[in-house]
């Protein structure tokens, strides 16, 4: 859902959140690519008064939310801060995650290796965390607003 169509929606109900949000919930429920931001359009929705600069206040809301979603995987995940943001910014520049257990070994700060397969599960949580955080926040910001985060 573009932010446009965000826009159209909340001048189109004079800003009534309950009806926007059926309305957002119909357009994500036919749309595969929004499932994973409906969460984030849900809350940002519910910010929005008579003041509000629909685009730049989502391009804003998404960003935070964006650096505090990612703040919080590094932390939960124990994560290389500088090579998790590098990482994520150049799929989000590439327009793909291509992530491998490889990859996934560079993010992670060194642990015991006697601890039998917990690295090799950890990677995969790890993995499909960072695909989750890819399909939120993909298209959702514009690319000059993008390229400042971090």
């Amino acid at each position: 859902m573009s932010v446009d169509c965000i826009e159209k929606i909340c001048l189109a109900l004079g800003y009534k959140v309950e009806e926007i949000l059926v309305a957002i919930d119909k357009a994500i429920k036919s749309s595969l690519q929004l499932r994973s931001k409906k969460e984030l359009i849900e809350n940002f929705i519910a910010t929005i008064n008579t003041s509000t600069d629909v685009n730049a206040d989502w391009q804003r809301f998404a960003r935070e939310q964006r650096e505090t979603d990612i703040q919080t995987l590094i932390a939960e995940e124990k994560l290389k801060p500088e090579e998790t943001r590098k990482f994520v910014e150049n799929a989000f520049r590439d327009g793909a995650l291509k992530i491998t257990e490889t990859d996934v070994d560079r993010l992670m700060l060194p642990v015991s290796r006697f601890r039998g397969g917990s690295r090799d599960k950890k990677k995969q949580i790890v993995i499909e965390k960072l695909k989750g955080f890819f399909e939120k926040y993909f298209e959702l910001i514009s690319p000059e607003v993008s390229n400042r985060t971090g």
